[in-house]
């Protein structure tokens, strides 16, 4: 064999023993698994993916194969795991990409997925529904699923009338933002950051941008470890939440100078803006939860330096002008999928929420025509169906 197809088969087995774990620890999705085998709801259909590939996301597409899907598609920036891609390849799951690739190496990978002419998309980030939208390619789509808020937000924003397929957005159900966003989240931002600076959570200050599921989680785990937590939201009801939560409320502009760390966690864009880097305490780390990298201004930071130096695995050292230097995390990108050992979310919230992805995406495929075109909420009788079995699993009972 050649050096490239040992290479390959050399991943390949790395991530079969890593999904090996992961697959007896997400009894939900096996359930939908066992069941698909034998209903088919994806028979004869392409599922183009845009998604975090990693070992949870792998048995979800496993999961979607099982229901007779061929399952394309590409993983986000800079977050794919090549032994994943290798072990699902060997499945017959064409995934494209690597963890190295660039930006305008994943928005080709984009384009290839949606060149594979798929029938349903599941979406992170909206990034294929307004890729297609952008190729005229929507007309073929029967509808689609998108995991986060910010995918929410671009598909009723930019993607506003130009989406003529339904697109179940996955967040907007209670059960994601309980289990996945507060609780899995805020667990794994905060180990994420323990793990990639070293830095204990014990008296140091944090400044949590965005108060919503998000925001919540990682204000609530930074706390519950002891660290002194304010939070900015530009939305009333928000702010006024966090206040009556017990934490310390402001505009980013007053608590700079207080933060030693900032996380943002809002789905938009530039909530840290370049006139707040220089106000910042010296040594201050920043890094952002979000999905899309454009919560903290990196290219205004990066314009803004005097000198760049990388200072460990995933940590950059910004030199200012002003004399002080700041620590940015990942480039920006997701916290708690960077580093050398990225982990993600708990095994346990992701088996509930691909369970959720599962069921919706076959609610498009067999029931679109009773479903609205653009993005919507997860039908109540599905959350509800999930969440019972949830409670069972869990040994607990209404």
């Amino acid at each position: 064999m050649s050096e490239t197809t040992n290479e390959q088969a050399r991943l390949a087995e790395e991530g079969e023993a890593r999904l090996g774990w992961i697959r007896s620890r997400m009894r939900l999705l096996r359930e939908v698994r066992d069941r698909f085998e034998q209903t088919r709801p994806f028979e004869g259909k392409t599922i183009g993916v845009g998604l975090h590939t990693e070992p949870k996301t792998a048995v979800l597409f496993e999961t979607l194969a099982a229901g007779g899907a061929t399952v394309v598609g590409t993983g986000n920036h800079g977050s794919t795991q090549d032994d994943i891609v290798a072990a699902l390849a060997t499945k017959g799951i064409t995934i494209f990409g690597k963890r190295s690739d660039t930006l305008d190496e994943h928005i080709g990978n984009l384009n290839r997925t949606l060149d594979a002419r798929p029938d349903i998309l599941l979406d992170n980030g909206a990034d294929l529904a307004i890729l297609a939208a952008d190729r005229g390619l929507t007309g073929a789509l029967v509808g689609g699923t998108e995991e986060t808020t910010s995918g929410g937000l671009r598909l009723r924003d930019e993607g506003r009338g130009r989406i003529p397929f339904p697109v179940l957005v996955i967040n907007d159900s209670p059960l994601k933002a309980i289990a996945e966003n507060r609780h899995a989240v805020g667990q794994s931002t905060v180990e994420s950051f323990m793990r990639i600076t070293n830095l204990q959570i014990p008296g140091r200050r944090f400044v949590v941008v965005g108060y919503g599921w998000c925001g919540r989680g990682v204000a609530q785990y930074l706390r519950s470890l002891g660290g002194k937590v304010a939070v900015v939201d530009s939305d009333e009801l928000k702010a006024f939440e966090a206040l009556y939560d017990g934490y310390r409320v402001g505009t980013i502009e007053d608590l700079a100078p207080w933060a030693e760390v900032v996380i943002t966690a809002t789905g938009h864009a530039n909530v840290v803006p370049p006139h707040v880097f220089e106000t910042l305490a010296d040594g201050a780390v920043i890094g952002n939860v979000g999905h899309f990298p454009w919560e903290i201004d990196v290219p205004a930071l990066r314009q803004l330096a005097t000198k760049i130096t990388p200072v460990a695995t995933a940590l950059e050292q910004i030199d200012l002008p002003n004399g002080r230097h700041i620590v940015l995390i990942a480039d920006g990108r997701m916290v708690n999928l960077a580093g050398t050992q990225p982990k993600g979310n708990s095994i346990e919230s992701m088996d509930l929420g691909f369970m959720l992805q599962a069921l919706s995406l076959e609610r498009v495929a067999l029931r679109a025509g009773e479903l609205q075109p653009g993005a919507q909420p997860i039908p109540d009788d599905l959350n509800r169906y999930i969440a019972g079995r949830v409670l069972s699993v869990l040994g607990a009972s209404l």
